[in-house]
């Protein structure tokens, strides 16, 4: 299966009406087995190039997964990286900002927890967030003990955007790829998956109240995530648009990028010099005997 990843890419530098992008698309697989067959070649595939990527040791590889409630990031950050070696990959959560994060600059809490080379680290919510929930909820920001003149600057969101896109291009200079994925959830949609908690017991948990009310503010998310995605999707840390009212579908899509972005880098495994091939072959005669 071949998946046309151009067709959910953010092009830099143009808008982005997230009205005009599917929330769901025809099946990209004919039945449940051959979904679990093109998921498990990803699977594999994935795991191979992870370790590669784990023993040339010169690049990394950022994720970062964004959407509203009951987009499916927990399901397909498990499902797509279910495959990948725990030592070579680290997920990371955040939720609302501690003292010490406020203390800083929006990019510091995130920035400790980026992945070594080799490794693939994923953020699940991230630095977005304050340029996504912050601008939504301007309360947020009034809590911020940043310089009073900020909060007169009408540049402020374009400042977010300019130091996010000169982070990101800091990160690939330095080996770093970056790849980020809007799970674009329909409202229908979201609905749908509500009731269905509500609906099951073990279940339950996955639901707050505060749902709600970020659900009333739908067309505010809307509008910050498509500003968020046109000002900061480029060529070296692009953004994707993945439906996600097909899980299936949406798991398909992220694995092919990951795939594919890891397949365009230059690696390969570690080559033995002559005296370390002698060195290792006599070790494995005095194993032998």
């Amino acid at each position: 299966m071949k998946i046309k990843l151009k067709s959910f890419r953010a092009e830099p530098d143009r808008k982005l009406k997230l009205k005009h992008h599917e929330t769901c698309l025809p099946p990209l697989y004919d039945s449940d087995e051959e979904y679990e067959k093109l998921l498990g070649d990803s699977i594999g595939e994935l795991s191979e190039l992870q370790n590669l990527l784990y023993a040339h040791g010169r690049y990394s590889l950022l994720l970062i997964f964004q959407a509203m409630d009951a987009a499916g990031k927990d399901s397909a950050i498990k499902h797509v990286m279910s495959g990948v070696n725990p030592q070579g990959c680290q997920v990371y959560s955040f939720k609302q900002p501690s003292a010490e994060d406020l203390a800083h600059d929006f990019l510091w809490r995130t920035t400790r927890c980026l992945p070594e080379r080799g490794r693939i680290g994923i953020f699940n919510r991230s630095y977005y967030e304050e340029v996504l929930i912050v601008r939504v909820h301007p309360e947020i920001l009034q809590k911020e003990p940043l310089p009073a003149e900020l909060f007169e600057d009408e540049d402020l969101w374009k400042g977010r955007y300019r130091s996010i896109r000169d982070f990101e291009a800091h990160l690939v200079r330095n080996g770093t790829r970056v790849l980020k994925f809007y799970l674009h959830l329909s409202k229908t949609e979201q609905k749908k998956r509500f009731l269905a908690r509500l609906g099951s017991p073990d279940k339950n948990w996955k639901f707050s109240r505060a749902d709600l009310v970020e659900r009333k503010l739908w067309d505010e998310y809307m509008d910050a995530y498509e500003k968020a995605i046109e000002e900061t999707s480029t060529e070296e840390a692009p953004w994707y648009v993945v439906p996600a009212d097909d899980k299936k579908n949406a798991r398909l899509i992220i694995s092919a990028a990951i795939i594919d972005t890891l397949k365009s880098l230059d690696m390969d495994y570690p080559t033995l010099s002559a005296a370390r091939k002698a060195e290792y072959a006599e070790i494995k005669k005095q194993l032998e005997k």
